[in-house]
């Protein structure tokens, strides 16, 4: 995880390599929740009853747990809680999130900005009341909690390689005095020695000693500290909390080496890297992306669940959706979710859904994304059927023609399209063959109206067991563009989007080499290289972009669109002025 620059996002440490396209970030995950039935845009479940008293067994504890919320971006956040942009946490949000159907709550904390110097590297003791409090408030309504410290993994423990004894002592100093804070809880409440452990100038080797020892001090400390704590549930990460082999096999060596049962591994898990952020052309949540879920969530049941070692996903998501909607397309995120909810079921691993205030809108305590949270919600239970696509495009003139999507059943029976609460008629409307639904030349005329730009109807597709699956009939022309010129600091294409929306973009020279800051590839990062502005009608290149171009060498820039068409534009740097051109 890297330091936070700007409200609203969570960032992360993500040591994508030039040269090696196929960078990951892996992970895992356990589920078993309590069954919801189908709830509208707005609607709630009702308050779960508090949990009953923790199980004595670790694996049942752990699954007891599902599914899990981050608090993320506030006492994370630093030196105070309100600067990265949530509000302040009240007994009221969590509330709110108990309410929906949430078991446990994680509460990243980063310690640093309110730490003493050496030795005793005291706590505030304000800061710490303050985390108590919440603390409290989440086991009032039942919660499961899971305390940890969290940035100071790359603030501070990061440099142990080089500063071990002044590192250690540190890490000692804080969970001494975390630990005796809360040694009195109850047992559900759980430590998580650190967050994303990793380490600056040191190898493979030497990295692994070095988070077996903050892992083994951790453990030495929390269990010497009396109380609860002598039986509490503790939580230990693998490096950068990644689910790769070799750092699960590591994880796994030093939970043997302790001899106690009440340990629990934990990793996170957003992803195939390209899909998450949408860069290298990747889109969509194809076979690549689907088959690197389904390995990591494997890899986490044979290398922990199998052997008797609970595991939780402490965090999950796509790393593009930090940045809100838009980098990964919307049908794409349901069906990663959809299917990231079954592989953590099937695997037995439980799930803490990362949120920096991208999904949950804290000050009015609702979903931002209705619909998105009912996809993850039903992911906890069951399986959804899904679709190729969950938009149909109908070009602006010409003849309408009949639309075909293909449905990923996923077990289930398709059972009716509506257009809100009215069926429409097979045969007449809609074909469906197999797994291949149709819709009809007839029906995409009527819907569609007089073709204004965008979406003109919104179908549900319904199955018999999970979700709806959503389809937007959008009608669209190819997107124009127009010549401009500015500076590398607030450059911006004039786009008439026309109703289309953007995937992605290519960036190449006259000779073929790619240009950009992504140069092993063409395509580049959205939201990083670029970004669609629509209510401005632009799409804006950033300077980090921008930077990264030749001077006076002319980039030809490839715009690809969800309706399938491209267009293509040319610009070229010449110190801070950039000249734009359309095709």
């Amino acid at each position: 995880m890297k330091k936070q620059q700007a409200p609203q996002h969570r960032r992360r440490r993500l040591r994508l390599v030039v040269g090696t396209p196929l960078a990951l970030i892996a992970g895992g995950v356990i589920a078993y929740g309590t069954v919801f039935g189908a709830f509208g845009d707005d609607a709630k479940p009702e308050a779960s009853a508090a949990p009953a008293p923790v199980p004595g067994n670790e694996m049942a504890a752990v699954a007891a747990m599902q599914p899990g919320w981050n608090l993320g971006n506030s006492l994370d956040a630093g030196p105070n809680e309100t600067d990265w942009g949530q509000p302040r946490t009240t007994k009221a949000l969590l509330d709110s999130v108990r309410d929906q159907g949430f078991q446990s709550i994680r509460i990243p904390v980063t310690w640093s900005d309110h730490q003493g110097t050496a030795p005793k590297y005291a706590i505030d003791p304000a800061y710490m009341s303050r985390v108590k409090e919440v603390v409290d408030w989440a086991i009032a309504d039942g919660f499961y909690v899971i305390l940890d410290v969290h940035h100071d993994s790359w603030q501070w423990t990061s440099k142990m390689s080089t500063d071990h004894d002044k590192v250690l002592a540190r890490f000692n100093a804080t969970w001494t005095q975390i630990a005796t804070t809360f040694r009195n809880e109850p047992a559900q409440v759980l430590f998580e020695s650190v967050n994303e452990p990793q380490f600056d100038n040191a190898d493979n080797a030497r990295k692994a000693g070095l988070l077996n020892e903050l892992n083994t001090s951790f453990h030495k400390i929390v269990r010497a500290s009396g109380g609860n704590n002598k039986n509490r549930l503790l939580m230990l990460p693998t490096e950068v909390c990644t689910p790769d082999q070799r750092l699960m096999d590591n994880l796994a060596a030093t939970i043997k080496s302790l001899h106690d049962p009440r340990l629990v591994a934990t990793v996170h898990y957003y992803g195939y890297f390209p899909f998450s952020v949408n860069v290298a052309g990747s889109t969509r949540f194809d076979a690549q992306a689907q088959a690197d879920l389904a390995k990591t969530f494997k890899r986490m049941r044979d290398t922990f669940v199998a052997q008797g070692i609970p595991v939780v996903l402490g965090e999950y998501g796509l790393l593009g959706y930090d940045h809100g909607p838009g980098a990964v397309e919307r049908g794409e995120m349901l069906r990663y979710f959809e299917a990231l909810g079954h592989a953590a079921r099937t695997n037995k691993v439980t799930t803490v859904l990362w949120d920096n205030g991208s999904f949950y809108d804290r000050s009015k305590l609702r979903w931002k994304d209705a619909g998105l949270f009912r996809q993850i919600r039903s992911s906890w239970t069951t399986r959804s059927a899904t679709a190729a696509s969950d938009s149909v495009f109908v070009p602006k003139s010409g003849p309408v023609k009949d639309r075909t999507l293909t449905l990923n059943l996923n077990g289930a029976t398709f059972t009716a399209l509506k257009q809100g609460s009215t069926k429409l008629v097979s045969g007449r409307d809609y074909a469906l063959s197999g797994n291949r639904l149709t819709l009809k030349a007839a029906a995409l005329t009527r819907l569609v109206g007089n073709r204004a730009y965008g979406v003109n109807a919104t179908l549900q597709a319904t199955f018999s067991r999970g979700v709806a699956w959503p389809i937007r009939v959008i009608t669209y022309d190819t997107p124009a563009q127009s010549g401009t010129t500015a500076t590398t600091g607030s450059f911006r294409i004039p786009t008439q989007f026309r109703g289309d929306v953007l995937a992605t973009m290519e960036a190449t020279y006259a000779d073929g080499g790619n240009a950009g800051p992504t140069n092993w590839t063409p395509y580049q990062q959205f939201n990083t290289a670029f970004a669609p502005d629509y209510a401005k009608k632009a799409i804006r290149l950033t300077p980090a972009f921008l930077d990264a171009v030749k001077d006076n060498a002319r980039v030809k820039l490839t715009f690809h669109f969800w309706s399938g068409v491209t267009t293509t534009y040319y610009v070229t740097k010449s110190g801070s002025t950039v000249t734009g051109t359309a095709s």
